[in-house]
Order: C-alpha cells, then structure tokens, then sequence
C-alpha cells in the first residue's frame, strides 16, 4: 500500500483564452477548471483510479484545504490529513494562443512541529511505499522530507524541486526530477537523452536506488540496477502539461504494485502521462486504455 505525502497542495485554477495574453488589458475567459493538486494528492488520484490502494495525506488549511479534501473523498480517495492555520494555496495555469503562463502561490508558513503530527498519520497506515511529493511551504527544510524516508520501514519515493534534492540525506527508493531539476541536482549537461541518462546514475550515488526523470517531448529514462532505459514519448496532440510528470510516477509505481518489471512499469508510466496531458487540468482521465497504449510505448537500453 502506499501513502502519498504533500506537504504544500494547492487548487489548481486552469483557465483557458481564445486569444494571446497581453499586459494592461482584461482577459476574460468563459470557463475556470478547479482540481485538487500537488504532486502527491495527483499520484493519489491516478494511483485510486488504477485500483492500488492508498491514502493521500500532508497539510490542509483553509477554504481551498477544504476543497481539496471534499475533492478527495469525493473521487473515492482516502485521506489523512493534518489541519494548519492559514489557506491552502491556489496555483493558476492560463492557457492563451498555445501558450502557458504559470502562477503559483508560496503556501501557508507552518511549523516542524507538523512532521511529527504526520509522521504519525504515516505510521498508522503500516505503508509498503511512502512518496513525498512537492514543494515545501514556508518554514520546512528539506530535513522534513528527510525524516519522512527515516521514520519507518518502508521504501521512500521523492519528487521535490532539485534544489531539495541535492541537500536530502537519507536513502531513497525512487527519485522523479523532470530534465532541468536533475541538471540543477548534478550540475551535468542535461541536453540530450544519453547525457539526462549519465546525469541519473551519477545521481544514484547522492543515495537513490533508482532515478526516473521525465523528459517533455523526448519521453523518459529510468535508472537503476536493471539498467539505463529509455522510453520514447507517444506521437499524441499535448493539450496541458501540468501533472504529466506526476502521471509518469503513478503509472511506474501503480506497475511496480502490481509486480512488474523496470521495462514495464516505465511503459506503463508514459502510458498514463500520455493520458494526462491530452486534457485541461489535473482531473483524473479516462485510464481504460492504458493496456493498449502501454503496448505503443517504445523502450530501449542505453
């Protein structure tokens, strides 16, 4: 079973214009999408709709925590969260002529005292696998994530910004960077497909079993003991790209669940991103051919 952990989840706000944003003028749009979001509350939903079980918790406040939480539930998701004092943030993605501007709020500031209360919540679930997704808000170092991957016997899953991920300590299963975030975390030339493959096993070494790095449009590699593999990306029409690299996790780990090889979870990943990516906003879409799209993706050794 898996607990996914998001210590600073947002609404997110997906708006939609016919024409090319500009400064000084009223944009009007004729609809708003709102989604619960934050990596781990994404995984948690896909991770639900493809049947494994798991428990979404982290840090709610506010009129927007209440959302989120009401969303979960709604979509069958069990939660545990922990209450703050302040709003959970909202994040906008405007999406005008093609193109896609991204405002996000910081989070609530909050105190460490909150990795305790969770810690506890995490504990109660007895997890298999535990994932940390996003970023931190206010007031929370990486040590936070840290003591996460430290406070019981399961096997932790990151997916941070690589700033973070170059001051973690602990060891780690499994960590997603997206291109720029593993050529942030190692310092490496990230430009092509072979050098984002040697970039992920030199960060192996920081103390992760296995790197997986999402790679836009070039598709994704994943590095661990059963080699360098690289999937290709399927030939399809990107609507929005928010939540892709989530969708890449939840289909690598919802395979791994369920006893699959490395070959076949970074298939069934891809497979699931490329899903995601087809639609508006981060709501869950329709996962029932994801056997048949698993079977187009491309997987190749490096």
């Amino acid at each position: 079973m898996i607990v996914t952990v998001t210590y600073n989840p947002a609404v997110d706000q997906t708006i939609q214009f016919d024409e090319q944003m500009a400064p000084d003028r009223v944009m009007r749009a004729d609809e708003a999408q709102f989604d619960a979001g934050g990596k781990g509350i994404n995984a948690a939903q896909l991770l639900t709709a493809m049947d494994r079980p798991c428990v979404a918790t982290g840090l709610l406040g506010g009129f927007t925590g209440s959302f989120i939480r009401e969303t979960l539930q709604g979509d069958g998701v069990e939660t545990a969260f922990v209450d703050v004092d302040g709003t959970t943030r909202l994040n906008t993605t405007a999406i005008a002529a093609a193109e896609e501007y991204k405002l996000n709020q910081a989070g609530p500031t909050v105190g460490e005292s909150v990795v305790d209360s969770l810690l506890e919540r995490v504990r109660a679930q007895s997890p298999d696998r535990v994932l940390v997704g996003g970023s931190l808000p206010p007031g929370l170092s990486p040590d936070a994530i840290d003591r996460i991957a430290t406070g019981g016997d399961w096997e932790t899953i990151v997916d941070t910004g690589g700033g973070v991920l170059r001051e973690l300590d602990a060891q780690y299963g499994l960590c997603k960077p997206n291109r720029d975030e593993l050529g942030d975390a190692t310092g490496a030339d990230v430009s092509t497909v072979e050098g984002c493959a040697d970039a992920a096993e030199k960060f192996r070494e920081r103390g992760f079993d296995r790197v997986l790095a999402s790679l836009g449009a070039d598709g994704a590699v994943l590095v661990g003991d059963a080699g360098n593999l690289y999937a290709e990306a399927l030939d399809i029409d990107v609507v929005d790209t928010v939540g892709a690299g989530d969708a890449l996790l939840s289909g690598v780990l919802s395979a791994w669940e369920a006893g699959a090889d490395d070959e076949t979870a970074l298939r069934t990943g891809v497979a699931v991103s490329s899903q995601v990516v087809q639609q508006a906003g981060t709501a869950v879409p329709d996962l029932g051919d994801i056997d048949s799209l698993r079977d187009g993706v491309t997987v190749r050794r490096l």
